[in-house]
């Protein structure tokens, strides 16, 4: 008798034991539910002969949205020459000079095809990069290796990305050369093999340098002093692979027709001085992610190219704050260092931005109906890649219907090597511009002076551009 409780009660368990891990599953009854969803009518089996061999983008391209493409502006930025950022995640670093070089051509006269040394100003931010993991390494080497920091340390010790800061600090430091003083290799315009080998080394000098920070008697001296031969190592590899940066070179500067103006001598730093020189303090990131309070200001741990550098901060508007002083920049033909969820309804063809260019809502028979807020939360949406912004559409009263931005994919990608974009997806997938002083209001400004609330490296929203 006892033997048969014990076997109903061990089959009464099992059967629990089923039902509970069953809660939350997917039951025949649920299946033959989801069965159902999908009808055997002639038109799901037409849609599905159709969808198994296409793309879902190719099928949805809304035809009814075909004439929306225009390609005049009230407003616009005289741009020169398409750069092309190859296979490589350095969109914020053209974009920002880009910026640069619309200035310089005009104010001395410059071809239009005259562009900065990607491959120079690339060159340092590996190199401060490798520095900046390397010195946060030791900076927090008492933490446990499990920490959120160390862990995102690890996970992230070099990347190709970045933003307009690094830009900043970079040419304050090492200066400016034209193209023709260090030219792209193949390193620089690929940039994913020599980014996983350096990465993989500052992984190995990084366990090593916690090791020695940790035993005692361990100086300082002595770090800083490791911490070098590990960067003359990554030295090496980059000019290996991209070139060595030049110290002084010759260049003969030419006018907008292709007259020999001068032949001179520079270093960096002079170059810079005579053909670039801005003010950084007067440049300001703004920002629309309305997932965090607005009219403040945060900033971004670790989110700078340079150890001795500044975090990258920014300030959170609304999207009818920002618009206008975007207006005013163009209006003034000053561009602007610009970022986006640049694929969200990219009609690459046309290269066209609008949340009607593809209706995938009635190819699959369903809704997709995140605003913006929600889609940031859920990690739908976020910026993307950097661009230039250097056009508006103005209608009779001064609002915008569209906008256009000078891209880094080549001048036969999109529109000529620009891209066009509604208003209406301007307000949802635009995130990030950085304007010039002279362009914010006066109440806007102010608000800049406040202590900014940090965020850590490792939030979503933060990721590299590239």
């Amino acid at each position: 008798m006892k033997i048969r409780i014990l076997l109903i009660a061990a089959a009464v368990c099992i059967a629990t034991l089923a039902q509970a891990q069953n809660n939350g599953g997917i039951t025949p009854e649920m299946m033959q539910q989801m069965k159902k969803s999908y009808g055997s009518n002639a038109s799901d089996k037409a849609l599905r002969n159709i969808l198994v061999t296409n793309s879902p983008a190719k099928l949805a391209l809304n035809y009814e949205n075909a004439g929306a493409f225009d390609s005049h502006f009230s407003n616009k930025v005289e741009s020169k020459a398409i750069t092309d950022q190859k296979s490589s995640g350095r969109c914020w670093m053209f974009t920002g000079m880009n910026v640069l070089r619309n200035k310089a051509i005009r104010q001395h006269k410059l071809p239009a095809d005259f562009q900065f040394s990607q491959a120079y100003t690339f060159f340092y931010d590996q190199l401060e990069k490798s520095n900046l993991f390397l010195q946060a390494v030791i900076d927090t080497y008492k933490k446990d290796f499990t920490d959120k920091e160390v862990e995102w340390l690890f996970k992230n010790p070099l990347s190709d990305g970045g933003q307009f800061t690094g830009i900043a600090n970079l040419v304050e430091k090492y200066g400016l050369v034209p193209a023709e003083a260090m030219p792209e290799t193949y390193n620089t315009n690929n940039t994913s093999s020599i980014s996983s080998l350096i990465q993989l080394k500052l992984r190995e000098d990084g366990l090593e340098l916690r090791e020695m920070a940790a035993q005692k008697g361990m100086t300082p001296q002595k770090l800083q002093a490791r911490k070098t031969e590990m960067l003359s190592t990554i030295y090496r590899m980059l000019a290996l692979t991209f070139g060595e940066p030049p110290a002084e070179f010759t260049w003969t500067q030419k006018n907008a027709k292709g007259e020999i103006v001068e032949t001179a001598t520079y270093t960096p730093k002079s170059f810079y001085e005579k053909f670039a020189k801005v003010d950084f303090s007067k440049f300001y990131m703004v920002m629309n992610d309305p997932t965090r309070e607005y009219y403040k200001v945060y900033e971004i741990q670790y989110d700078r190219h340079v150890y001795d550098g500044q975090n990258w901060k920014y300030l959170n508007l609304p999207m009818d704050e920002i618009a206008p002083m975007c207006i005013a920049s163009i209006k003034d033909s000053t561009n602007m260092y610009f970022s986006c969820d640049v694929a969200k309804f990219l009609n690459r063809d046309k290269g066209f931005m609008d949340e009607n260019n593809y209706d995938y809502a009635s190819l699959f028979g369903t809704t997709f109906g995140m605003n913006k807020e929600q889609r940031v939360k859920t990690f739908a949406s976020g910026s993307s890649h950097a661009m230039t912004l250097c056009a508006v559409d103005l209608d009779k009263d001064g609002k915008p219907l569209k906008w256009m931005v000078e891209n880094s994919w080549g001048s036969s990608y999109g529109y000529q090597g620009f891209l066009i974009m509604t208003n209406a997806w301007f307000n949802e997938y635009m995130f990030r511009v950085v304007l010039e002083e002279k362009y914010i209001p006066a109440n806007i400004l102010a608000l800049l002076n406040q202590k900014p609330i940090m965020l850590p490296a490792w939030d979503p929203m933060f990721a590299p551009e590239e």
